[in-house]
């Protein structure tokens, strides 16, 4: 993948390669274990979405509390987390990314333990609606310090252990918490899912003021305060109802904030265009999405995340609901997909050298070939038989997902000035969000739609259908891919 920085003027257009000014004084050889300290933020943020949701049930029965009540405490942190993304990267280019990283962690460490000794559910909600507000200060702020601070085979080593740290947390969030339940340490119960965060986060505190250098961008940038409302207000309108709207019937209240959503995020760009023109400092410079790699990356990546939380609820409604197994032995079967992703995602950046952008369209059709041998499965012998049969696909899954996640987020992050490092890296997490957010509701649509109206095996119909989703998605990432700009040979 290319590495070359191609700054973004004030006006919006481009200008000569410039040095890094905003790097630190010391190396990333001066550093060791830095990329380590920052995979404890991805870990975290990206682990609290998936392991929640095997511990629903239990949360449900012990604070009484009503299934749409409990589906809150799922939105909450969605809500945080995608309403401050783009904010929480710029913040790091004002005040400082270790700075910002070290508050996220500090507030996700304090909001888990608000989580784990809640006593109702509106404290688990109000608990859950921090963590996800201090994820999205935390995030933005990893990619950005990799991109600010290394180069060369160090950055694309960090790249590389991104994308494994976020697939593993992912494949293996739910495996995760359906040990912890029934471990029951200290007769916790589904608290221990919360409070695991503390002891984790107050290790990375200790170590980030020791191992992270800090960055900022050069100059005296200030917060675009009515950008940042209204880049929050919009993805809060967004992600509300792709999250509530199918559990409550897609009400009027759904519809009309998807309308608004989309009024906002036209306000915002007209916004950010008038703030550059002025030569002041935006929120995200539009400069940013001339550079070909960044926007094509981003459209890329966006529907790449169409596919991979709505094939996890999917499968898991249909092993748990549809064949009987518990939230642990489901979170077994995961054990496919995270061998198959740790197998490739370690050697994606390598397989990227040889491959340049095709390592991700290669990545992309694995997942449609793995989504189409288990619709044959499941008309076979893993339909009416052991469920086991999945597992070639599920692993071949896996896989696909591996070569993908770390080459796409470098090639969206290629060119890019470490100027821009903060705002690009909070753009790149919202787009991973936003993906995953619509796809989830779209598969919603199709596999309960599906599920309401089979006969003979419902959910096994609605499951193969979900299935056709995931297959065209991977056949529409690998299509996309070809746009991204060729890495020279140089860069290979």
């Amino acid at each position: 993948m290319a590495t070359h920085a191609r700054p973004v003027d004030a006006g919006g257009g481009t200008t000569p390669p410039a040095p890094r000014t905003d790097a630190p004084a010391s190396g990333p050889a001066d550093q060791p274990g830095l990329v380590f300290v920052l995979m404890i933020g991805i870990f975290l943020s990206v682990l609290d979405f998936f392991i929640v949701s095997v511990a629903v049930p239990s949360i449900q029965r012990d604070l009484s509390a009503t299934s749409a009540t409990v589906q809150l405490t799922i939105a909450a942190y969605a809500l945080g987390y995608a309403g401050l993304l783009i904010v929480g990267g710029r913040l790091g280019d004002i005040f400082g990314r270790r700075r910002m990283f070290s508050a996220g962690i500090l507030l996700f460490t304090v909001a888990s333990a608000v989580c784990g000794v809640a006593p109702n559910a509106e404290s688990l909600i109000a608990g859950r609606l921090a963590q996800g507000l201090a994820a999205a200060v935390m995030t933005p702020q990893v990619l950005s310090i990799i991109s600010a601070t290394l180069t060369g085979a160090p950055r694309a080593r960090a790249f590389t252990a991104y994308g494994f740290t976020m697939g593993i947390a992912a494949v293996f969030g739910q495996l995760i918490g359906g040990v912890l339940i029934w471990a029951d340490p200290m007769g916790l119960g589904w608290r221990s899912v919360f409070l695991i965060n503390v002891p984790i986060g107050v290790v990375a505190l200790v170590l980030v003021p020791r191992r992270v250098p800090e960055s900022r961008a050069t100059g005296r940038p200030v917060l675009d305060l009515p950008g940042m409302i209204l880049i929050s207000l919009a993805m809060g309108a967004m992600v509300l109802p792709l999250i509530e709207g199918r559990e409550r019937g897609w009400p009027l209240w759904a519809w009309l904030c998807l309308a608004a959503a989309l009024m906002l995020f036209a306000a915002f760009m007209v916004r950010e265009r008038a703030v550059a023109g002025r030569r002041a400092a935006p929120l995200v410079h539009p400069g940013l999405f001339h550079d070909r790699a960044f926007s094509a990356g981003l459209l890329t990546q966006l529907f790449f995340y169409f596919g991979q939380a709505s094939f996890f609820l999917v499968f898991a409604v249909y092993v748990q609901n549809g064949r009987g197994f518990s939230a642990l032995q489901a979170g077994v079967l995961f054990i496919a997909i995270g061998g198959g992703y740790m197998a490739t995602s370690l050697i994606a950046q390598r397989v990227a050298m040889r491959l340049g952008r095709q390592v991700i369209a290669l990545g992309a059709l694995l997942r449609t070939t793995a989504a189409v041998s288990m619709i044959a499965a499941l008309a076979g012998p893993a339909g009416e038989g052991s469920i086991w049969w999945l597992v070639p696909a599920l692993v071949i899954d896996g896989a696909g997902q591996g070569l993908a996640v770390a080459p796409l987020a470098s090639t969206v992050l290629s060119r890019i000035d470490p100027q821009h490092a903060g705002a690009a890296s909070g753009v790149l997490s919202t787009g991973i969000w936003a993906g995953n957010a619509f796809g989830v509701a779209i598969i919603g649509i199709i596999f309960y739609g599906t599920l309401s109206r089979a006969g003979g095996d419902p959910f096994r119909d609605a499951f193969s259908a979900s299935l056709v989703f995931i297959a065209v998605v991977g056949a529409l990432v690998a299509t996309l891919v070809q746009l991204l700009p060729r890495a020279p040979q140089s860069a290979r």
